[in-house]
C-alpha cells in the first residue's frame, strides 16, 4: 500500500452539490477534519473492528471502490488500510482483498484491576493472531482415535441401567483408575473410595471453599504471585484470600504461620506462575504446620509435564490426613472434558461428596468410563510421552526466541510445565501496558501483575504448549516490538537469563 498526501479540498459534496459518502459503515468524509482525513478513516475502521461491527474475517471494500464512493484519492484509503495493517488488525490477501485478522480488546480489559471478575475470561474471548496465554495444552494433539475406540468399547459393554444417574462421588471404574494413575505417576497411595471425581480443579476449589465455610473458616492463604483464577474461585465462595510470598525456595512457610490462616492453597510441584519447586526444608516445615492442624490444598495442575528434572513427590503422598489433593486432565487432554479428581482427608470426605451431589449430581458417566479405559490401557501414558516431546520442542523454541527478542529479560520455570514467566527487573513500565500493546499487534499474553496481590517487577506469563514453533517465534518477536515502546533505553542489554526451577 502506498503512502500519499491527504485529499485536500475533498468535501462531502462534489462540484454539483450532490452529497458524497459510502454505505459501508455510513462513512461521510465531510465529518473528517481538514488535513486529517486519513487518520479519521483509520480511526473509524479501528472503532468498527473494536466494537465488532467488523468481525474478524470481514473483508474491507477494495480501496478503489471506497475511494470512489468517498470522492477521495485512492492513496488516502490505502494509507488508512496500511495503518491498520501495521498494527496487525488487517491483512492484505491479494485478490482476496483486505481482511480483518485481529480485534483489539475492550478498552478496559488489559489494564483492569485483577480484582474484577472474569478478567481472564474476557481476554480469552478476544480474537488474536497468536495466543501465548498460559494454561492451554496442545489441543491439536487430542487423541481422537484412541478416545473414539475407547468410547466404542465402553458403549458396547454398557447395560441400560448404566445410563441412569451415577454415583455423585464418581464412577467406581474411574475412581479405581485414578487411584492407579496417581500411584504410578505421583507416588500417591489412595483407595478408590478416597477419590471424588469433579469437573476440573475449579470445581474442586469451589467444593472445598463451601465445606471450609461450613466449618467456620473465613480466611485462606494463597501464594503470591499465584493463580488469579484460583484466587477468584475462593473469593467468589466467600473466603478472604491472604497473600503469602513465594521466593526461589517456594512458599514462605514462616510467613504462612504468621498469617494466622488455617488453610493454604498452593502449587508445590511447579509453582504457578514462577515455576519453582517447594524445597526440602520448606516442605518439612509445611508438613509440620499441617500436622499441627493446618490444611493444605495441593493443586497439582501440570506436574506430569516435566523436561529437565526428576519428578517431585506430591505432598499428599507424605501427609494424607493434612492435604487435599486436586488434579485433572485439562492440561493433559483438554479443558473441555471437565474431568478431574479430588482427594480429601477422611474428616472432610462425606461433606465434600454431599456438596458435589448438590452441585450437579455427579459428572457425566460416559466420559468418566472412557477416561478410565484410557488410563487402564496405558493409552494415557503413551499420550503423555508424545505431548512431552512436542512441548519440549516448543519450550526450546520459546527460550531461543526470548533470548533473541527480549534481551535483558529474566526467564523463570523452564524445567517443567506449559508456560514460562518472564520478568523485567528494574524496568519502569506497567506490564499491563506491555500486554495491551502486544494485543494491539495481535498477540495475547498475561501480565504478571494480574497474578500478584502485592507489588513486584513487571513481567509476562507466556504459554508455549498450544502454538506451533513458527507461531511462538512470531509471537515473541511481536512482544519484542511492543517492548521497545516501554523499555528504558538506559537499561543494560544482556542475553536472557533462564531460571530452570
Amino acid at each position: 500500500m502506498s503512502r500519499s498526501k491527504e485529499g485536500a479540498g475533498q468535501g462531502s459534496k462534489d462540484g454539483s452539490g450532490s452529497p458524497t459518502g459510502s454505505d459501508f459503515l455510513q462513512l461521510d468524509i465531510g465529518a473528517a477534519p481538514p488535513g486529517g482525513r486519513t487518520e479519521w478513516l483509520a480511526g473509524r475502521l479501528r472503532a468498527a473492528i473494536a466494537d465488532g461491527t467488523l468481525a474478524v474475517g470481514s473483508r474491507l471494500p477494495a480501496s478503489r471502490v471506497l475511494a470512489a464512493e468517498l470522492r477521495v484519492s485512492r492513496g488516502l484509503v490505502t494509507e488508512a488500510y496500511q495503518r491498520l495493517a501495521e498494527s496487525g488488525q488487517v491483512s492484505g490477501r491479494g485478490r482476496g482483498g483486505t481482511v480483518v485478522v485481529a480485534a483489539p480488546p475492550p478498552a478496559a480489559a488489559p489494564t483492569a484491576a485483577p480484582e474484577r471478575g472474569g478478567l481472564v475470561d474476557a481476554l480469552r474471548a478476544v480474537p488474536c493472531r497468536i495466543d501465548l496465554s498460559p494454561g492451554a495444552p496442545d489441543l491439536t494433539a487430542f487423541p481422537r482415535t484412541a478416545w473414539l475406540q475407547a468410547e466404542r468399547r465402553v458403549l458396547a459393554a454398557l447395560t441400560p441401567a448404566d445410563f441412569g444417574y451415577g454415583n455423585p462421588q464418581g464412577a467406581p471404574a474411574l475412581r479405581e483408575a485414578v487411584a492407579g494413575w496417581l500411584a504410578r505417576n505421583r507416588g500417591i497411595r489412595a483407595d478408590p473410595d478416597e477419590v471424588v471425581i469433579v469437573a476440573g480443579v475449579a470445581q474442586a476449589l469451589a467444593l472445598l471453599a463451601h465445606v471450609l465455610r461450613e466449618e467456620g473458616v473465613r480466611r485462606i492463604a494463597v501464594e503470591d504471585p499465584g493463580s488469579l483464577g484460583a484466587r477468584q474461585q475462593l473469593e467468589y465462595r466467600g473466603l478472604e484470600t491472604v497473600p503469602v510470598p513465594v521466593d526461589e525456595a517456594g512458599l514462605d512457610v514462616a510467613a504462612l504461620r504468621a498469617s494466622g490462616a488455617g488453610a493454604v492453597l498452593m502449587t508445590p510441584a511447579h509453582q504457578f506462575p514462577t515455576g519453582v519447586v517447594l524445597d526440602g526444608e520448606r516442605r518439612r516445615d509445611l508438613l509440620g504446620w499441617a500436622a499441627a492442624g493446618g490444611l493444605v490444598i495441593e493443586d497439582d495442575y501440570d506436574a506430569e509435564h516435566r523436561y529437565d528434572r526428576a519428578p517431585v513427590p506430591a505432598l499428599r503422598a507424605l501427609l494424607p490426613e493434612g492435604v487435599c489433593y486436586a488434579g485433572s486432565v485439562s492440561k493433559l487432554l483438554a479443558p473441555a472434558l471437565r474431568l478431574g479428581w479430588l482427594l480429601v482427608p477422611p474428616r472432610l470426605r462425606d461433606a465434600v461428596t454431599e456438596a458435589k451431589r448438590h452441585a450437579d449430581l455427579g459428572n457425566p458417566v460416559l466420559a468418566q468410563l472412557v477416561l478410565a479405559r484410557l488410563m487402564d490401557s496405558g493409552e494415557l501414558e503413551r499420550h503423555l510421552r508424545f505431548v512431552r516431546r512436542r512441548h519440549r520442542r516448543r519450550r526450546d523454541a520459546m527460550l531461543r526466541s526470548l533470548a533473541d527478542r527480549l534481551p535483558g529479560a529474566r526467564v523463570h520455570g523452564a524445567a517443567a510445565g506449559l508456560h514460562l514467566m518472564v520478568t523485567f527487573d528494574g524496568a519502569r513500565f506497567a506490564d499491563t501496558d506491555l500486554a495491551a500493546a502486544a494485543l494491539d499487534l495481535g498477540v495475547k499474553a498475561h501480565p504478571l501483575s494480574w497474578h500478584r496481590m502485592r507489588p513486584g517487577p513487571p513481567g509476562l506469563i507466556l504459554g508455549y504448549a498450544a502454538g506451533s514453533v513458527s507461531e511462538i517465534e512470531e509471537g515473541v518477536a511481536t512482544l519484542g516490538t511492543a517492548l521497545k515502546v516501554f523499555s528504558d533505553e538506559k537499561q543494560p542489554r544482556r542475553g536472557s537469563r533462564v531460571v530452570r526451577g
